[in-house]
């Protein structure tokens, strides 16, 4: 279970529109509200009428929900906060009761909303897929104060973590911020444009791992990265000139509107690509060593558990396969239209590289989330 806190924003009118209307691709199937801060009680009454013309009245919704920020004396100027909470595709299907009690927990975790605290500030959970909610709230308590819900996006994260093993969902891994970025929609827009299968970031980061599992030290992972036909620029210390503390990679023909080439830092294409933690890699002679003909050599104890790790990665995606329905309209779904580029590539021999890639960083490296 994944939830993913959204920028805060200023129109909780306009972001309740969306999430009732068909979506950007008519993914949206029969939205209504599941929770409130009222209870399951008043969703009756909380839940936008249609009209004769077939549109939705949201004015008595939007004016209960920003009643608290319009009374405040002095408000935050964005004042709209929103998370999604998405369950696997291979989950068990989940009721419109166990997504309101999934969203109390959610809105309780992040500070929102706290069990019995009737002055909590106002949010509604708004469900249009089987899959998860939305979670829509006024960031004013109902006694005036402004709810800040700091560090969110770790509390919402937990909070899910403990919820997926109350509901017998798929485990994700920890939140130690380790997970390798994946491309926003611009990125996935230009790849699709350009004709590319794979986005910038996604090659770099493939080939600045491969520069790292056949280097040793600094200089050959450089030179490793030019010979990939990669830019490389280090960024210096401000404090010791000369001094490197970084890095940023391109690809030469993937640049901006200007001819400018499109940088990433290692640290933005995954965190243990970051040049303190190969730096850390590379001076621990327990994960690898050259032989005596110069070739570089990894410990058979880090091949086998590389490996193992990998078909462990496999085994799982293929039960996730082997799980989803035949017929993807079933239970109400619509069929996702096909996309041309995937972030990182599909199917099982991509997933059998990433696991490879992200096993070889023994023994500091982060552990493969199953």
């Amino acid at each position: 279970m994944i939830p993913k806190v959204g920028k805060r924003g200023k129109r909780v009118g306009g972001l309740l529109r969306y999430l009732f209307g068909p979506g950007k691709f008519e993914e949206h199937v029969n939205p209504r509200l599941v929770a409130s801060w009222r209870g399951t009680e008043a969703l009756a009454r909380l839940e936008p009428p249609v009209g004769a013309d077939g549109k939705r009245d949201f004015r008595r919704l939007i004016t209960l929900l920003e009643q608290p920020v319009r009374a405040a004396r002095n408000p935050p100027r964005l004042t709209v906060w929103h998370c999604s909470v998405d369950a696997a595709p291979e989950d068990r299907y989940l009721t419109d009761a166990q997504w309101a009690h999934i969203a109390g927990e959610v809105m309780a975790a992040v500070g929102l909303a706290p069990a019995g605290d009737d002055r909590a500030v106002r949010w509604v959970a708004v469900r249009h897929s089987d899959r998860g909610i939305h979670l829509v709230a006024t960031l004013v308590r109902q006694d005036g104060r402004t709810a800040w819900a700091w560090k969110d996006k770790l509390k919402s994260q937990a909070a899910c973590r403990e919820i997926e093993q109350r509901y017998g969902l798929r485990r994700v891994g920890p939140t130690d911020r380790t997970a390798a970025r994946r491309p926003g929609m611009e990125e996935l827009t230009k790849a699709r444009r350009l004709g590319r299968t794979r986005t910038a970031r996604d090659e770099l980061r493939q080939r600045v791992r491969t520069a790292v599992a056949g280097s040793t030290s600094e200089d050959e992972f450089v030179a490793r990265l030019r010979d990939a036909g990669l830019l490389v620029e280090f960024r210096e210390s401000t404090i010791n000139p000369g001094e490197h503390t970084g890095y940023r990679v391109a690809l030469p023909e993937y640049t901006t509107a200007d001819g400018e080439p499109v940088w990433y830092s290692g640290g933005k294409l995954a965190a243990d690509l970051s040049l303190p933690r190969l730096r850390r890699r590379w001076a621990d002679p327990a994960s690898a060593h050259r032989a005596a003909d110069g070739t570089f050599r990894v410990s058979q104890a880090a091949r086998a558990n590389a490996m193992a790790r990998a078909a462990a990665t496999v085994q799982v995606h293929r039960r996730r396969t082997d799980r989803r329905p035949a017929d993807p309209g079933s239970r109400g779904l619509r069929p996702r239209r096909p996309r041309s580029v995937r972030p990182g590539g599909s199917g099982h021999l991509a997933l059998v590289r990433d696991a490879c890639h992200v096993a070889a960083d023994l023994p500091n490296g982060p552990h493969l989330r199953r």
